[in-house]
């Protein structure tokens, strides 16, 4: 049985574990810096506290941390009839690049859920809003269905208002299902890293919401650079393993951006990549499969270009990461751009070799998912349980507002 073989054939309730509700944070601690953290390195378990972790790292480290913002993605509109529907923004559809659609100023369409679709069969839905002290209507009207999404273009009056302010005045931030209860005004600031600035995501890249402006203050004393990239979390990240066998399961293709300074340094630096979350490891291992594409086309379109679930275990590993990087580099030059712009659909589960990443900064997840998997393929299959087993006992809180772990 060939490495992809093994890989689609894994079972995914060899990764499941028991947690109970109240296992689960559903606030975070008031202070984010004073959580638990689990740190596994060369077999041991360590217990810390997050303040620790600059210390805690290599001193040759080079951490690096998505800069996504999370947007008020969820959208509540009402019918005629007193039917509520709730409309979830996905990802762009035009325009397709999210800094344009932000600023567009009279209409945009998204790719949506929608919840209580079947009350939503044709028409328009409007809604009043005070956006900046003027009184606007927007309205929504559905398009085409894309599996259990569909085309949904938004329109709106007013003078010179862009869809940032319409969602800042008419959205809310979607926080994660598993929390079980609704959004709260604590989560418009618990819910946001301290340093995303890049809108698009409608999920946080919760790892980081560690990270207080004085841990990051102590890496910089300590020598320890920080870099950035953006990963949009999309909803797809919250998806279960409905499927018995990890490999009719379909990964969901998420939009990347590394500025090619980062790209030029990762291709020379010695020093550790830590990746702070999953969606930073997920882009930095898929940047290797990149390169590995433009090392035998190096005049290769965007499509052709995008990193697909099972690539890591069917694709030859030719060539060095370094090299990788380093096409990357050349062919931003070529295209006299600044940053390389992608998509990634990126399954990392056991069999997977890291290529990039030396050590991760991540959460607790959860039971039977592709998060999980990323993890055991870091740690080893052996390893994954025992951890959490380990957190299980020790009165770790899990999820995205619990405590965090550290894996060297």
């Amino acid at each position: 049985m060939n490495t992809l073989e093994k890989v689609r054939n894994l079972r995914i309730d060899n990764y499941n574990y028991p947690l109970p509700d109240e296992r689960i944070a559903k606030h975070p601690l008031s202070h984010r810096e004073q959580c638990k953290v689990l740190m596994y390195k060369d077999q041991a378990i360590e217990q810390h506290v997050f303040h620790e972790v600059p210390k805690l790292l290599p001193s040759d480290s080079m951490l690096i941390y998505n800069n996504t913002r999370v947007i008020n993605a969820r959208l509540r509109f009402r019918k005629a009839t007193g039917s509520q529907i709730e409309i979830f923004c996905l990802e762009p559809v035009a325009p397709r690049d999210y800094q344009l659609i932000f600023q567009t100023t009279s209409s945009c369409t998204w790719l949506c859920l929608v919840g209580n679709s079947k009350r939503w069969k044709s028409g328009s839905l409007s809604q009043n809003i005070i956006v900046d002290g003027d009184a606007i209507t927007v309205n929504a009207t559905r398009g085409e269905r894309r599996g259990n999404a569909f085309e949904i273009t938004f329109d709106w009056n007013g003078n010179d208002i862009t869809f940032a302010s319409v969602l800042e005045a008419m959205g809310e931030i979607p926080i994660p299902p598993y929390l079980n209860r609704g959004t709260e005004k604590s989560d418009l600031t618990d819910y946001q890293t301290v340093y995303s600035h890049i809108d698009g995501s409608v999920a946080a890249p919760t790892a980081g919401l560690h990270f207080t402006d004085e841990v990051l203050a102590e890496c910089d004393r300590r020598g320890i650079a920080r870099r950035e990239l953006t990963l949009h979390v999309g909803a797809g990240t919250f998806q279960p393993v409905k499927s018995e066998n990890i490999g009719d399961h379909a990964m969901h293709t998420e939009f990347i951006s590394v500025p090619r300074d980062l790209l030029a340094e990762l291709a020379t630096s010695k020093k550790a990549v830590i990746a702070v979350g999953t969606t930073s490891v997920r882009t930095l291992e898929s940047l290797y499969y990149v390169g590995q594409i433009l090392e035998s086309n190096p005049d290769a379109t965007e499509e052709e270009l995008r990193v697909t679930q099972w690539m890591p275990y069917t694709t030859p590993c030719a060539i060095t990461p370094p090299k990788a990087l380093q096409n990357i580099v050349d062919y931003l030059d070529r295209h006299h751009a600044s940053d390389y712009l992608g998509s990634t659909q990126l399954m990392i589960a056991p069999g997977f070799t890291y290529r990039i990443v030396r050590g991760m900064i991540t959460n607790f997840h959860q039971p039977q998912s592709t998060l999980l998997l990323l993890v055991a393929a870091f740690v080893g299959e052996d390893n994954w349980r025992r951890l959490y087993d380990y957190a299980l006992d020790h009165d770790f809180r899990f999820l995205s507002y619990g405590d965090a772990c550290l894996f060297l």
